[in-house]
């Protein structure tokens, strides 16, 4: 009997999306060792294998692109724009190519997180599909361009690839998509670390009573001034190899040669912006969270109120963190109670609803 064939397609839209790709896949494989595994993605090949325990064939390339970002926090609105009207403007063409792509690879499902090009091209050839995040890009689409003249086609163009999954497996976490069919929700989904905290501090160098804050933005470039900042004792910062900063206060944290959940379980604060991956990760692993909100990003007051609820956060603004006005906000968020940690069994439930198309096929 043939192997198990899942193509999935993972969005390169920061790091957030294959954070919720990969637990669910390191569930499905641990049940399923015969699967085999096709992702196509914009992300790195190492990157990829830093989530994703098991091995894959890496189809390099990008079926969307989400938002046109100036930085993590906020958006180019005309440049998107432009970028959705020129990829839709021979919508069933693309979608073609990419059925031919798909039909090529002869998988028995396709699973997106959470372009809809794979999920119109699977439609077309007769493979069925199921979608997962904690957005989709329909709402999103709506949200910024719906009283254009030229949306309505493109959005429901959008939706109906979306309608057209067996099921689209909303995370908790996430937006109410209202206006998708075959909804189902389901429970957190992300990675847990382990706690190297004592051997990370050596590492490091810190001193005794030292703090470790982690500065990241979930793959999405936002380079703080850190330079300018006045300094803050006893806290050492944590931050992107890509800021190419030389500052004794700083230590770049790929360097450090640790998997970033284990240092995001390790780290006593993380600085951030509201995003699936980093939010619904420091919960489950207990870190304390201050982050900048992002301009008028929908996905977000959702994932806000969650983690209020279920871990201990501050907001920030933006001129406070360009100043490195940071003190006060740490100290309150230290001082804040632990909460109960959520778990996140979201990986388990999901592999379990992927399982059906994949589990006959082989042993």
């Amino acid at each position: 009997m043939s192997r198990p064939h899942l193509f999935v397609d993972i969005s390169a839209h920061g790091f957030g999306h294959l954070a919720q790709v990969a637990p669910v896949l390191n569930a499905l494989t641990e049940r399923l060792p015969a699967l085999r595994l096709t992702i196509r993605s914009g992300l790195p090949t190492a990157k990829l294998q830093t989530r994703i325990a098991a091995a894959f064939t890496h189809l390099i390339g990008s079926s969307d692109f989400g938002y046109v970002m100036h930085d993590a926090v906020s958006l180019d609105l005309p440049a998107t724009a432009l970028a959705y009207r020129r990829q839709h403007a021979d919508w069933p063409a693309q979608v073609e190519r990419d059925a031919r792509v798909i039909a090529g690879l002869r998988p028995d499902l396709v699973f997106s997180d959470v372009a809809y090009l794979p999920l119109a091209a699977a439609a077309l050839v007769g493979i069925p599909s199921v979608a997962m995040c904690s957005l989709n890009w329909a709402d999103l689409f709506a949200h910024f361009f719906a009283g254009e003249s030229w949306a309505a086609e493109i959005h429901g163009q959008m939706l109906a690839a979306y309608h057209s999954v067996e099921s689209f497996l909303r995370l908790t976490p996430g937006m109410g998509m209202p206006e998708l069919r075959r909804l189902r929700s389901i429970a957190p989904v992300a990675a847990l670390g382990n706690d190297c905290r004592e051997a990370l501090r050596r590492q490091v160098g810190c001193a005794t009573g030292e703090r470790l804050v982690l500065i990241a933005f979930g793959g999405v470039s936002k380079a703080l001034p850190i330079a300018d900042w006045p300094p803050l004792a006893g806290v050492r910062w944590l931050i992107p190899q890509d800021w190419q900063l030389e500052h004794p206060s700083v230590v770049s944290f790929e360097g450090l040669g640790r998997p970033f959940t284990d240092l995001l379980a390790s780290v006593d604060a993380v600085i951030t912006k509201p995003g699936y991956g980093t939010f619904a990760e420091a919960a489950c692993n207990g870190t304390p969270v201050l982050y900048l909100r992002r301009a008028d990003w929908p996905e977000q007051d959702a994932l806000i109120d969650w983690l209020n609820g279920h871990a201990r956060c501050l907001e920030i603004s933006e001129a406070d963190l360009l100043a490195g006005c940071l003190h006060a906000a740490l100290e309150a968020l230290w001082r804040q109670p632990a909460r109960p940690v959520p778990r996140p069994s979201g990986a388990e439930e999901a592999a379990a609803a992927l399982l059906p198309w994949l589990a006959g096929r082989g042993a």
